[in-house]
């Protein structure tokens, strides 16, 4: 399906500028009604990854606030997660709201609670069943967003723990080739990423910077050429649509983000994977 009218009538955004930015409910709500059925299961897959903030959020507190751009409300969740302590069979059997991966880190994590399968690292493991599940995903654009998301993240986490000698390969997430060569070479150099990913010298300088915010931007540079490269011959697509979401998402993200909140920021989260590596040794 082409969105002529839609995609015609999109301002012109920078990944320093959101002032012309729609805001994200907005463009939310116009899609929902815009998409047809099967494009709208793309930007859901999409949206999951605010799903899995959600849920992760709403186990460790239920009462804790929900990321409004995710598929499920607060009340879906605590019937999702009701359903689930059912067991597998029923939740899949009567929860349409359940992606697979959802239901199968629900199931490992709570046999956990049981005595089961340790499962130290659940946000990695999260985040691993959500790239493995959006990388089989149909639409070429989106599947390889998931895999170019993935390398760029474990490249850039890799980077982080030789920096403060955390264990590389626990940190590791997905199954590609690119997280299977960091996992067998840890120690090299280019963690043997030489040859196996085009990207790999331009992402490697990023992740050597020692300006926060500036590394951080540098990110969101990369992702928005690749975004580019990937749909510069696309032009009333979904694959259009869904670009445009992406980009949206990375300007908001600075919205009133000054350097140090920007500093803080990134301090606690190596604070809380430091924390998550130590409790895993």
């Amino acid at each position: 399906m082409n969105y002529y009218s839609f995609i015609a009538g999109l301002p012109d955004i920078t990944p320093d500028n959101a002032k012309d930015a729609p805001q994200m409910d907005v463009l939310l709500e116009e899609l929902e009604e815009l998409l047809s059925d099967s494009d709208r299961r793309l930007l859901k897959l999409l949206r999951m990854r605010h799903d899995n903030e959600n849920l992760t959020a709403f186990l460790a507190d239920k009462t804790a606030e929900m990321n409004p751009l995710g598929n499920l409300t607060k009340e879906d969740w605590e019937e999702v997660v009701d359903t689930m302590e059912n067991g597998t069979e029923f939740m899949e059997e009567h929860e349409p709201r359940i992606v697979p991966y959802i239901a199968e880190y629900y199931h490992r994590t709570h046999d956990e609670k049981q005595g089961g399968e340790e499962t130290a690292y659940k946000e990695e493991l999260l985040a691993t069943l959500y790239y493995d599940y959006g990388m089989k995903c149909r639409n070429k654009f989106v599947s390889r967003w998931f895999e170019f998301s993935l390398n760029l993240n474990n490249i850039l986490t890799a980077y982080t723990c030789r920096k403060h000698g955390w264990d590389i390969k626990s940190a590791t997430v997905g199954h590609n080739e690119v997280a299977e060569a960091i996992r067998k070479n840890p120690n090299a150099r280019d963690f043997g990423l030489k040859g196996v990913f085009d990207d790999y010298d331009e992402i490697a300088s990023i992740a050597e910077m020692t300006d926060l915010m500036e590394r951080e931007r540098r990110i969101d540079a990369i992702k928005w050429q690749w975004i580019d490269e990937q749909t510069f011959f696309e032009h009333f697509s979904i694959e259009k649509v869904l670009s445009f979401w992406l980009k949206c998402e990375m300007v908001h993200r600075w919205d009133g983000l000054d350097t140090e909140k920007g500093k803080s920021a990134f301090k606690r989260l190596l604070q809380e994977m430091k924390k998550g590596i130590e409790f895993a040794g």
